[in-house]
């Protein structure tokens, strides 16, 4: 009997779908009949990258997340008009939403973690899950409801915070940040999509010598060029990054330009230079791969990933004046010679199958 499963993914940075792209993978190879419809905003080609061509993609506006001025800051005033917008005429757009899924003729709504989706399930009799490290209600509550709150701002928290109550269960992935106002939660081990080192590949591609190193540069999707150009040149690194930085740094590799997913383009390296992000920290620590980060001040959920990356990675976060000049190669190597933590590891990918596979289970006997 066919199963139908649809995902509702956030599309603010690519961390939501490296959370859910293994669990819905694992759920496709227990349950051959299961059919899957991502509705997201988020790139066809990075959803078909994680989630493999098995699946429908519906590109549709799921959530606002947060406007983010840059990777590392958030537009306040532009992500509270949004949001405003968001809001306006909610139980219309619920009611919209609640048809679409009902046409879609779902089993299950998976959200990570767009709660108009949630909303629109419990408004369809659909039953739905939560999952994620963060949830909208709580991020938004830390902006726009703190020392000096929004007029608008409860009404708009409420409406979250009883869309993500309406789920029969939300799985936090560990690290996650606080969720004090849900009473549904239910945490769950780490989730990672992990790949396979073709570090040998990689050199012949692109000459890449025995001695140096591969060093990552992933900001998880948001459009922030670090300064590599200005950066001196680095005899025993070599850095990959997006070719949409335009690099001309002698010591750069354009990460398309390798034709491999980016799981295994980061297994196969030894360093990665990131924002603290649930996938990039927690795929780094699963591997073993020690991570310099730059600190993402005034982002909620960054305490909580940078504290787990301490207690089971090796990280250092890379000073201001080291990130503008590219003096980075002996932290790096200090980082590398450091005694290693035993990688955790991604047992939340089974935890979720098994808890996904039961709401099917329950949802096609009450059909």
């Amino acid at each position: 009997m066919s199963v139908h499963l649809v995902v509702a993914l956030s599309s603010h940075g690519f961390g939501h779908i490296g959370q859910t792209a293994p669990i819905v993978v694992a759920l496709q190879k227990q349950l051959p009949d299961l059919r899957v419809t991502i509705r997201s905003n988020a790139p066809k080609a990075k959803l078909l990258e994680r989630f493999g061509p098995d699946i429908d993609i519906q590109q549709t506006n799921t959530d606002v997340g947060m406007i983010q001025a840059s990777a590392l800051q958030v537009s306040e005033n532009e992500s509270a008009a949004a949001y405003n917008d968001f809001h306006t005429h909610w139980e219309d757009k619920v009611a919209a939403e609640a048809a679409q899924l009902s046409a879609l003729d779902a089993d299950l709504v998976l959200a990570n973690v767009p709660y108009l989706a949630l909303a629109g399930a419990k408004r369809a009799n659909i039953p739905a899950i939560a999952m994620c490290s963060l949830n909208w209600a709580d991020i938004y509550k830390y902006y726009f409801l703190g020392t000096r709150p929004r007029p608008e701002a409860d009404n708009i928290f409420q409406q979250i915070l009883a869309a993500y109550q309406s789920a029969h269960m939300f799985l936090q992935l560990t690290p996650a940040m606080s969720m004090p106002d849900l009473q549904n939660t239910k945490v769950i081990d780490p989730v990672a999509q992990l790949g396979k080192n073709r570090r040998n590949e990689i050199a012949r591609q692109t000459g890449l010598r025995p001695e140096q190193r591969l060093v990552m540069l992933s900001l998880g999707g948001m459009d922030l060029r670090l300064p590599v150009n200005s950066w001196p040149r680095q005899p025993g690194l070599r850095f990959i990054v997006p070719a949409s930085w335009h690099s001309q740094h002698p010591d750069t590799i354009d990460l398309e330009c390798l034709q491999m997913p980016f799981a295994d383009i980061l297994a196969s390296c030894d360093a990665l230079i990131a924002k603290p992000g649930y996938g990039s920290f927690v795929e780094a620590a699963c591997l073993g791969i020690p991570v310099l980060y730059l600190q993402r001040k005034n982002w909620p959920e960054a305490d909580c990933l940078i504290d787990w990356l301490k207690q089971h990675g090796r990280c250092a976060e890379i000073q201001t004046d080291d990130f503008a000049t590219g003096n980075i190669p002996n932290t790096i190597e200090t980082l590398r010679m450091s005694k290693a933590p035993e990688p955790p590891l991604p047992k939340g990918v089974e935890q979720a199958t098994k808890i996904i596979v039961r709401q099917l289970s329950s949802a096609i006997q009450q059909r």
